[in-house]
């Protein structure tokens, strides 16, 4: 008989959260393309894109947290693979048929398997190899955590994460296979998750004590990624100065803005309603891609036209761009996850 799993729900409205965290940088990341990399007409459109990128290793953070909440130590491992990365790996392969053979065909990797093992048939796919990657590794580190959790490993391995992400970030990015080069410059997230699961009440205790703290810091760092990535682009013409996601600073910002939404979240009374839209989350994650590109070439970029270097657009366009794309995902996921059986195949 299987034990029931345990519920976190704020685990449930972070990951909602993130979710929304990675289509506001999609939308974002269109109008910047659009704009040509203008960044100083369009400061806000950088200020969304550059806040919420704390959204992948949030997401990473999440995955060790509620793995290892339900994680069983007598489970045969096989049983465990089956069930956790199936309710992945079936989604991600569907989803990447759909972006390789119908979206984005004319941009697509020669060879199919080549775009599994990679991630790449969409631009939001290269999260999910990685993530089976530490799906395999998790049984391992989970019997053996009191040596890859201890206090002093910890701290040397948050450290090496550090200063690879400077050295990815401000030397030279690593050329490793993609899968392995995200999971590299995000596996103290990962642990960290864990690392908070067995350590619930001291974490809860801690942001507890410290929010105003954690608040302060969430508020200091996004405005530090945004000059970073505004003031790199400006002195490089190197859009990846913005784009990317693995720096330091957004390595520190994940920890301080995940930690207080986590105690904002806590408390919140949200209801049985928060249970139902996560389950709907990760089909998001796979199908906004195709409403944004939508949405974009049939109004958006039209109404870019009109309000590009406006006032309008700084507040008003990004933020109805992303609402619009976020409205008609959750409800397409919504009426899918009707379908008796489809959820399994398509998240």
């Amino acid at each position: 008989m299987e034990t029931e799993r345990k519920y976190n729900m704020v685990a449930d409205v972070l990951r909602i959260t993130a979710i929304l965290a990675v289509v506001i940088i999609h939308t974002t990341t269109r109008t910047l393309e659009a704009s040509h990399y203008e960044l100083l007409k369009i400061p806000f459109t950088l200020f969304l894109n550059q806040i919420f990128r704390f959204a992948v290793p949030l997401f990473f953070i999440i995955s060790g947290f509620l793995l290892e909440l339900n994680h069983h130590k007598n489970e045969n491992y096989f049983v465990y693979f089956k069930k956790r990365v199936n309710r992945i790996f079936i989604p991600y392969i569907f989803w990447t048929c759909i972006y390789y053979f119908l979206v984005y065909p004319l941009n697509r990797d020669p060879n199919f398997i080549n775009s599994i093992f990679r991630g790449d048939a969409s631009y939001q796919l290269y999260f999910i190899p990685s993530l089976i990657i530490f799906y395999l590794l998790f049984p391992f580190i989970s019997k053996y955590y009191k040596i890859f959790c201890n206090k002093w490993l910890i701290i040397f391995l948050g450290l090496l994460e550090i200063l690879l992400l400077y050295l990815d970030y401000n030397v030279k990015p690593f050329y490793l296979y993609l899968p392995l080069r995200v999971a590299v410059l995000n596996y103290f997230f990962f642990l960290s998750g864990m690392v908070v699961s067995r350590n619930f009440d001291r974490f809860t205790n801690f942001i507890k004590r410290w929010n105003k703290l954690l608040l302060s810091g969430s508020l200091i760092f996004a405005v530090t990624i945004f000059f970073e990535g505004l003031s790199g682009y400006l002195k490089t013409k190197n859009y990846l100065t913005f784009y990317s996601s693995w720096r330091p600073t957004v390595f520190v910002y994940s920890f301080f803005i995940g930690s207080f939404l986590y105690w904002f979240y806590s408390k919140i009374s949200f209801g049985n309603i928060i249970k139902e839209i996560s389950k709907l989350s990760f089909f998001v994650f796979f199908i906004h891609v195709i409403i944004l590109e939508a949405l974009w070439k049939t109004i958006g970029i039209k109404l870019f036209e009109i309000s590009n270097g406006s006032i309008a657009q700084n507040i008003f366009y990004d933020p109805s761009y992303f609402l619009l794309v976020s409205v008609i995902s959750f409800a397409i996921a919504y009426l899918v996850h009707k379908i008796p059986f489809v959820s399994k195949i398509t998240g």
